[in-house]
């Protein structure tokens, strides 16, 4: 199926870089994570042995990979109705801000505030997302649509 001329080696190669990304920033910001959800990372690390060796250690990690398939895939349709000659790396990063602040962090803030989360567990996942699409949106931007 073809969607707005859609590159989808761009998209693929859009969301394994975005994995790989969020892989690093909360391996750099785990510790700091785990604390805003009002855990210690003894319980956190607990919760995760428990996990290992089933299916539900690995949920997670498909379902992110398979969030940020379709995140890529919206982000190339999005980019492609620019129009011709207009999807650029800078188009690409400026488009994926735009639908960061007004869907992304949105999103967050409200369901953060419903459910009493801490605010630096919302900025610390905002920033994930933050750069997930900024990565995607360069990639999609400088390879093109079509």
């Amino acid at each position: 199926m073809t969607f707005a001329g859609m590159n989808y080696w761009a998209i693929l190669l859009a969301a394994v870089a975005a994995w790989i990304f969020g892989a690093a920033y909360y391996g750099v910001l785990g510790n700091a994570w785990v604390t805003a959800q009002g855990r210690t990372m003894e319980e956190f690390k607990a919760q995760q042995q428990a996990k290992k060796g089933t299916g539900a250690a690995y949920v997670p990690f498909v379902l992110c990979f398979v969030a940020e398939i379709v995140m890529a895939w919206v982000l190339a349709g999005i980019l492609g109705h620019l129009g011709p000659g207009q999807v650029t790396l800078k188009n690409g990063v400026i488009s994926a801000l735009f639908l960061w602040l007004g869907f992304v962090v949105t999103t967050i803030a409200v369901n953060h505030a419903f459910t009493g989360r801490r605010p630096m567990l919302m900025i610390i996942d905002a920033g994930h997302w933050f750069g997930v699409l900024v990565v995607m949106g360069a990639i999609i931007g400088a390879l093109g649509v079509r």
